[in-house]
């Protein structure tokens, strides 16, 4: 049986054109980047040229570069460090009620170390209200935290506002940029980012590489400590097959980026037309029209119960889709923050069904796939969701 995978927003697979340069890397360049003999010098070398690249596409300096493990570590990184670092000037942090678990679970943990945190609402299409971000900032708040783009509905936020009232408030704002990056352009400066998340394996790059940017002049408390690298932010050998295969993958993403986006919103508007004509009661979670382009989550009404059937019963037929964050499926309640932050009752908020796509996915594939849930939904249990 030949699969179609149709979760990209959990991880990509990685681009072959990555695939060589992570095995050159490997087998060719394994010295130790802090090392002085030429074997270090070349493997520093690699991550000289790696940071300029990534720091070229989101409009930084490559100081302003700190490479990472990945999205969970950079947002821990930013929230924590920025809270630790700038503690005596307040304590007051604000982030969006659809974050990422690890920014929510990162904010839970400073609030049992006597940090503030507010939490603000977001609209029924999962928008932040500018008015009440400003409302919601006081004069012991040290930071801002809201993701360019939510990685269950794929709604896209509007940083360049919520960095702009950041600014004349004075306080700091990092955006979770994950799901965008390559994706769609940014920049910080235009965006008035003072910390910006990134990652390698949703870019069809390996995983276990990502990246802070961190502007320069802000102090941030490092959470690693060690040998010094990265500047001082992060101590740890740094990962030169990843990094360089990050930095390559970022390249690919943003040559292709613009014929990508047509494409790929195509396939959007086609999947979300079918379930509207197809399916009563099917209904599009998040803003339909500003969202990602590769993105789509949409529950069917009276069938919000049988979710999770519905979803083995398509793997059993080679589609992959899920049920919203795969970090989130690690959670036993099946009840999605997200969608119930946009106002789904309990009930609904456990029939999100999330399918995305990518670099591989064809309208063959797509094809197949409405046609396999028309199939897969005749053998569920109609259930009144209201």
């Amino acid at each position: 049986m030949e699969r179609v995978y149709l979760d990209y927003a959990a991880t990509t697979p990685v681009d072959d054109r990555v695939s060589e340069i992570i095995s050159q890397y490997n087998n060719d360049i394994f010295g130790n980047p802090s090392s002085l003999h030429s074997f270090g010098t070349e493997a520093k070398d690699v991550v000289t040229n790696s940071r300029a690249i990534i720091a070229n596409y989101i409009g930084a300096k490559p100081e302003e570069v700190c490479f990472t493990s990945g999205g969970t570590e950079s947002n821990n990184f930013a929230i924590k460090g920025i809270a630790y670092s700038r503690k005596n000037q307040g304590n007051h942090i604000i982030v969006s009620s659809i974050e990422h678990d690890c920014i929510l679970n990162s904010c839970k943990w400073l609030e049992s170390q006597g940090f503030e945190i507010t939490l603000l609402p977001v609209d029924s299409k999962g928008t932040l209200d500018r008015e009440i971000l400003m409302d919601a900032i006081r004069q012991n708040t040290i930071l801002v935290s809201v993701m360019s783009a939510n990685n269950e509905i794929g709604t896209l936020e509007p940083i360049d506002d919520i960095g702009r009232i950041c600014q004349e408030k004075g306080v700091l704002f990092h955006c979770d940029a994950c799901q965008s990056f390559g994706k769609l352009p940014l920049n910080v400066e235009k965006s008035n980012i003072d910390l910006l998340t990134i990652n390698s394996h949703k870019i069809y790059g390996p995983k276990g590489v990502g990246a802070l940017y961190i502007r320069k002049g802000v102090t941030i408390t490092p959470l690693l400590h060690g040998g010094g690298q990265e500047s001082g932010l992060r101590s740890t050998t740094e990962n030169i097959p990843g990094i360089a295969g990050f930095a390559k993958a970022a390249e690919i993403c943003h040559t292709e980026m613009e014929s990508e986006f047509s494409r790929l919103t195509a396939l959007r508007k086609k999947l979300s037309d079918f379930l509207i004509h197809n399916f009563d009661g099917a209904y599009i979670n998040g803003d339909e029209l500003n969202r990602l382009p590769c993105h789509l989550s949409f529950c069917l009404g009276g069938l919000e119960g049988e979710t999770i059937r519905l979803l083995f019963l398509l793997d059993e037929m080679g589609f992959a889709v899920s049920a919203g964050s795969a970090c989130s499926s690690n959670h036993s309640n099946g009840s999605s923050h997200v969608l119930r932050a946009i106002g789904l009752d309990q009930f609904q908020a456990r029939g999100g069904i999330r399918v995305t796509f990518g670099r591989f996915t064809t309208e063959a594939d797509l094809l197949l796939f409405m046609d396999s849930l028309k199939i897969a939904t005749k053998k569920l249990n109609n259930i009144f969701s209201n």
